[in-house]
């Protein structure tokens, strides 16, 4: 049997991105295979990676980056507050197509990138449960949590391993008042997402990715069987951020999803419909 059929095989999708960039560099091993998608250019292929350039939304063209894959960490989405039309496509259908896949290629688990954005209004000086209601800050958030659910969906019904992560505010530091407690530091999220990948067995959880801030406001006791410990503190950076000023609107220094909150997209929405 060769090599790279006793590998630990992983897929993740939105490579290309933010995250994605962190991920593919962090969660490298020998003992691994990153199998890479994205719509966009991935550049050179390093040792033990797989690309494919996809339009992951092709349930066909998904399925097939699927096959032979032990576990998927799912990032591709429109990765801000944006216009319903906007959000659709990659935030709904991709999704779906994401978990479909995974369904057909009986693929053992799936991280999905949720987002706190699922819980954005409740107040940033309330600490959040895994019982928190949902309380989305727009339509992207509306948009995990429809993720959230669709996970929960494919565990019970389809028996998928699901983990969903509620990343906050995924920057190599904090810059903002906001993010005194709501920051994830890229050593934390590569901490997080390597637990989640080597967790022992599990059905469906919810996890919030967020360092371990002085000011931290999320409570992850419920899954404190994950090993999750972050280590960073944006208190470290207070001096920096208070000498900066804060630029955040009437909502964003108070509420968890902070700046997306303020955002008003109902004149796109006005100017669309007049537009027809």
């Amino acid at each position: 049997m060769s090599e790279s059929k006793t590998m630990e095989r992983i897929l993740i999708t939105g490579a290309a991105g933010r995250i994605g960039r962190v991920l593919r560099e962090g969660l490298a091993s020998p003992h691994r295979i990153l199998r890479l998608v994205d719509k966009s250019a991935l550049g050179d292929v390093a040792e033990r990676e797989e690309h494919y350039q996809i339009d992951a939304v092709d349930l066909h063209a998904m399925t097939g980056a699927m096959k032979g894959v032990d576990s998927v960490i799912h990032l591709a989405a429109y990765p801000e507050e944006a216009p319903w039309d906007v959000i659709f496509p990659l935030n709904y259908q991709l999704t779906h197509t994401l978990f479909e896949a995974a369904r057909i290629e009986k693929i053992k688990r799936v991280i999905f990138a949720s987002s706190v954005q699922a819980v954005g209004f409740h107040p940033l000086e309330t600490t959040i449960t895994d019982e928190a209601r949902l309380r989305p800050s727009g339509f992207y958030g509306v948009s995990k949590a429809f993720g959230e659910s669709l996970a929960s969906l494919y565990a019970d019904k389809f028996g998928l391993s699901v983990a969903c992560v509620r990343i906050a505010s995924f920057e190599e530091k904090p810059t903002d008042q906001r993010m005194l407690s709501t920051w994830l530091s890229h050593q934390d999220a590569l901490h997080l997402f390597e637990q989640c990948l080597t967790a022992p067995e599990f059905h469906f959880f919810r996890v919030y990715g967020v360092s371990n801030n002085t000011r931290s406001r999320v409570d992850n006791s419920h899954v404190d069987w994950l090993g999750y410990r972050p280590q960073s503190d944006a208190e470290i950076y207070l001096e920096e951020i208070m000498a900066g000023g804060d630029p955040l609107g009437p909502l964003g220094g108070r509420t968890q999803g902070g700046g997306a909150c303020d955002v008003d997209f109902a004149g796109d929405i006005e100017k669309a419909m007049h537009a027809r």
